[in-house]
């Protein structure tokens, strides 16, 4: 059976994470994301990472937002981003600020067709792809 409705876009995940200024502060150097801190209910402050339209919601560890997965831990996180800067520009930036380049550029898939990808490594260990569309 197919659905009535369509899934438009992803807006925002969660990452499960030891120390959130830490991972602001990695993502901030590493990829130029935005720390933004927001009131989710009255005095529940939050902390996300922007870039573009979308958002990465961060959740300390052990979580005491509700609701969550049921079983939520650092470094379970796996997931790619694409960019328009050129890969090899994007590993030359992270090298320079010392990000470990786990994976040199290869051939992925991706929603869209194949990807020209690198991998690396945030503080926690989650698995980060950045990736040009080929």
């Amino acid at each position: 059976m197919t659905a009535p409705f369509q899934i438009d876009r992803i807006d925002h995940f969660v990452l499960t994470v030891a120390d959130v200024d830490k991972t602001c502060a990695f993502y901030g150097k590493a990829l130029g994301m935005t720390r933004e801190d927001f009131e989710a209910r009255p005095g529940d402050i939050r902390s996300a990472l922007i870039f573009g339209r979308n958002k990465i919601n961060l959740h300390p560890f052990p979580s005491p937002y509700e609701p969550k997965g049921v079983n939520p831990v650092t470094g379970a996180g796996d997931f790619c981003l694409i960019t328009e800067t050129p890969i090899a520009d994007v590993m030359a930036h992270l090298e320079s600020v010392g990000v470990e380049i786990e994976v040199k550029p290869s051939k992925r898939t991706g929603a869209l067709g194949e990807l020209n990808s690198i991998y690396f490594r945030d503080p926690d260990g989650n698995l980060v792809e950045v990736s040009n569309y080929v």
